[in-house]
């Protein structure tokens, strides 16, 4: 979702100055009050002139959001897309794995697809845990990705790990290739999605 301002939040009667994150599956305050809301916690949704409003376990909120609130209001309320629909993965689409699915939610996605397939394949999904389990993916698939097929890296969240987003993106931008969109698989897993630049 990603949405992202500077607002004053009235939380209980209080006021303070945050930076108000509005994700996919929780909205973060930051600044003056630090609070991770799940979406599904968020009750009595409404807007007023600027200003969103709802509850959480029973305390009353406001987000001085000004032209954005009603935009707010109905990401909240809307159902979540689906990880297979971020994906881009239809029940026409063939997907290419490299590599094992982290987890059950990117395994329940896959299962969307027409089929897993190296031939043919629209996508290619990549599960990787290391820098050299990228370098190996990208040799792997070459011939497919130089004929524009996106390709999704997939790999643990968080500081800590055998790879990262900033390896992720340079070594893919380095070989010519574009990031275009970001997805969270889980709370353990996020996925970026790379294509060849389409020569001018």
């Amino acid at each position: 979702m990603g949405r992202e301002t500077l607002c004053i939040c009235v939380w209980a009667g209080t006021a303070v100055e945050v930076k108000a994150l509005l994700e996919t599956r929780e909205m973060i305050l930051r600044g003056g009050l630090r609070k991770r809301i799940p979406l599904a916690e968020i009750q009595q949704v409404k807007t007023e002139p600027g200003r969103l409003c709802f509850t959480v376990s029973g305390e009353k909120v406001q987000l001085h959001l000004g032209a954005v609130a009603e935009n707010w209001a109905d990401a909240i309320t809307s159902a979540p897309p689906s990880l297979a629909r971020k994906l881009g993965i239809l029940n026409t689409t063939i997907v290419r794995m490299i590599g094992e699915p982290f987890d059950e939610a990117l395994s329940e996605a896959l299962a969307e697809a027409s089929g897993i397939a190296s031939k043919g394949a629209s996508l290619i999904v990549a599960c990787l845990d290391s820098v050299e389990s990228l370098h190996s993916a990208l040799r792997s698939a070459e011939p497919q990705l130089h004929r524009q097929v996106p390709i999704w890296i997939v790999y643990p969240k968080g500081p800590g790990h055998a790879i990262n987003e900033d390896a992720v993106r340079s070594l893919l931008r380095d070989n010519g290739m574009i990031d275009t969109k970001v997805a969270s698989v889980s709370a353990k897993y996020t996925a970026l999605r790379f294509i060849y630049r389409k020569p001018a």
